[in-house]
């Protein structure tokens, strides 16, 4: 077995950055206690105005389910995992990982993540397991790997990226206009802000936020920056009060939510790598191996479901009445459509909320 990227330096934590201006929490009042996307979708209670930001735990989601799933695949040849590999294609913080690892003492498990802090939060974490973890920073279809056991993918931006407003990913603070989960990228929200034209920044919006306002909001946008580029979140949260009509405000959760989503895909390429990663990683399972992959967002489950879909049908020519030997399905569903969490774990992790589980088995092997 071999990966292609390499093992890297860890940068340190960036500061943290500062409450919104006042003009916006003029506009937005709720601001100062927003959590996060996956936490409104859920109901979370929001932070006190005031309260610290804390390094608590974060708790990962359907960590049982994930595990009942990939156990099989895990524990063929030994039922302490050794011998098994355990892709985490989404690392984050490291608790799914971790899991893994004390429940299968013979586990390797290799965690990808292109977020430095991400990696280095995650290595803290795992290190008391040595060589039976080791650290990728890559892009989750950055992996050249091959006789795969098993395949983690939790999408979407992490609760951690979440809990740090410094990286720009919330708009619950003002700071700076980033949403690199790579820091060492190149491209960030402001860029696409200050230099995208007009319809491309429109259709930013509208493919990858679903947002119904995106030509007002590109117009506003190109009208702004003429005279003031953009260079932090609370000044795009205020612009976005000018641009959306007020009864559109008042419902259907945060006015600013589906513009962040939006531009924190474009500026990580998210579903451009999602739409690689899944075929690759199937490829790379060994007969009798599987995958998991949590979604939190119509356009993740879409091109999951659609990369499932395709793997579990009849490789045998349309319109044969019989299935050829050798042209069934290379995988099985584990799951019956997308599975979702429970209201108990609901009601312990809000933000599993949103979540559709979907899990596959490759065909064949012992």
């Amino acid at each position: 077995m071999k990966h292609s990227a390499t093992l890297f330096d860890l940068a340190p934590q960036a500061r943290a950055a500062r409450p919104l201006p006042e003009p916006a929490l003029t506009y937005f009042p709720d601001v100062r206690s927003v959590l996060s996307d996956r936490d409104l979708a859920a109901g979370a209670a929001p932070i006190p105005h005031g309260a610290a930001m804390v390094d608590e735990p974060h708790v990962p989601v359907l960590l049982d389910r994930c595990v009942e799933l990939l156990a099989p695949a895990l524990t063929r040849r030994d039922a302490d995992g050794t011998g098994a590999t355990l892709v985490d294609a989404t690392l984050g913080a490291g608790g799914h990982a971790e899991r893994f690892l004390t429940r299968y003492p013979g586990l390797h498990v290799i965690g990808l993540d292109r977020d430095p802090d991400a990696l280095r939060i995650a290595g803290d974490r795992l290190a008391p397991f040595g060589d039976r973890f080791t650290p990728v920073r890559t892009r989750y279809d950055g992996f050249d790997l091959t006789d795969v056991d098993a395949f983690l993918f939790d999408l979407g931006v992490s609760s951690m990226q979440l809990d740090r407003p410094e990286r720009g990913f919330s708009y619950a603070t003002d700071a700076p206009l980033d949403m690199r989960m790579d820091t060492d990228a190149g491209l960030t929200a402001a860029d696409i802000l200050n230099t995208y034209e007009q319809k491309q920044i429109a259709r930013v919006l509208r493919e990858y936020g679903e947002e119904r306002f995106a030509g007002r909001i590109a117009a506003h946008i190109v009208r702004r920056r003429a005279t003031t580029p953009f260079t932090t979140t609370g000044e795009l949260v205020e612009l976005l009060y000018q641009a959306i009509p007020a009864p559109a405000r008042r419902t259907g959760g945060h006015p600013a939510k589906r513009t962040f989503q939006a531009l924190r895909i474009a500026v990580n390429a998210e579903l451009d790598a999602l739409r690689l990663a899944i075929p690759k990683a199937l490829r790379a399972l060994r007969p009798g191996g599987r995958i998991a992959v949590m979604a939190y967002q119509s356009l993740e489950d879409r091109i999951v479901k659609t990369e499932f879909a395709a793997a579990t049908a009849s490789r045998s020519p349309d319109g044969l009445p019989v299935e050829l030997p050798g042209h069934g399905p290379e995988f099985v569903a584990l799951t019956r459509g997308a599975e979702r969490a429970s209201a108990e774990e609901i009601d312990r992790n809000p933000r599993s909320a949103p979540v559709r589980l979907r899990a596959l088995e490759k065909v064949g092997g012992q």
